[in-house]
């Protein structure tokens, strides 16, 4: 059985060994809508079957929908290759790993082989041209319902579902943000330094802060100096 990472949202970022073993599954199952859309890029939707993992903090709710989906994916395993796929990474941030452990307690005769995807964690520097040079400090945290963890000069949230609330946090905290939402998914994402923008508690947003002020030093910083005195040069040689 194969956990394969989509990637952010584009299909285009699913990577080559991910592609490869989605092609090739016997059964491929999906969570979610967004997730087996971009399976659909891939191999056709009508092979793509879904896996239910219900929203909720009802534990014995959880176990049931865990088990059955393990046993699901279990017998599908005995008569062939299956591709689970999810957004993002399987490892990060993923409901796949609840699977995966119900698995490894309640069948153990399946073997498990993991696929990273490009994960949100690193695709969203992309996304808002962010640069997180060599020797920075940085952290990932959850912040849903308005929760604003406070750290290290950078920060990663992820869950932003009460943007408003997590922005004016971090300001009082010195930092300066900047929202992702539905970061590579066609026509649906935005980017933005308004938390006003984003007031339906959408799930897939997430939040770059970073501390105000920050003394940053590049080597390559001059090339830019050199570059400068070059042009006042032949500026001065022109007149």
């Amino acid at each position: 059985m194969y956990g394969i990472g989509l990637g952010p949202g584009d299909a285009g970022l699913l990577t080559l060994e991910g592609k490869r073993l989605l092609e090739a599954a016997d059964t491929v199952y999906a969570s979610g809508d967004r997730s087996r859309s971009v399976a659909g890029e891939h191999v056709p939707e009508s092979t793509i079957e879904a896996l239910s993992f219900p929203m909720t903090d009802d534990d014995d709710r959880l176990r049931r929908a865990w088990r059955t989906a393990a046993r699901r994916v279990a017998e599908a395993n005995r008569d062939g290759d299956v591709a689970v796929v999810t957004l993002g990474d399987p490892n990060v941030y993923s409901t796949f790993g609840h699977l995966r452990r119900t698995l490894e307690a309640l069948h153990p005769d399946v073997e498990i082989e993991v696929i990273p995807g490009v994960s949100a964690a690193t695709a969203f520097a992309s996304a808002l041209g962010v640069e997180i040079e060599a020797g920075s400090g940085i952290a990932l945290r959850e912040a849903i319902d308005g929760a604003a963890p406070v750290g290290p000069d950078r920060l990663v949230l992820f869950k932003v579902t009460d943007a408003a609330a997590t922005a004016e946090k971090l300001d009082e905290a010195g930092y300066d943000v900047r929202f992702g939402r539905q970061l590579f998914m066609e026509d649906e994402t935005v980017m933005t330094d308004d938390p006003d923008e984003l007031t339906d508690g959408e799930y897939f947003t997430l939040a770059y802060a970073e501390k105000r002020d920050l003394d940053r030093e590049f080597r390559t910083e001059v090339f830019r100096t050199e570059e400068s005195r070059t042009e006042e040069t032949r500026t001065e040689g022109d007149r």
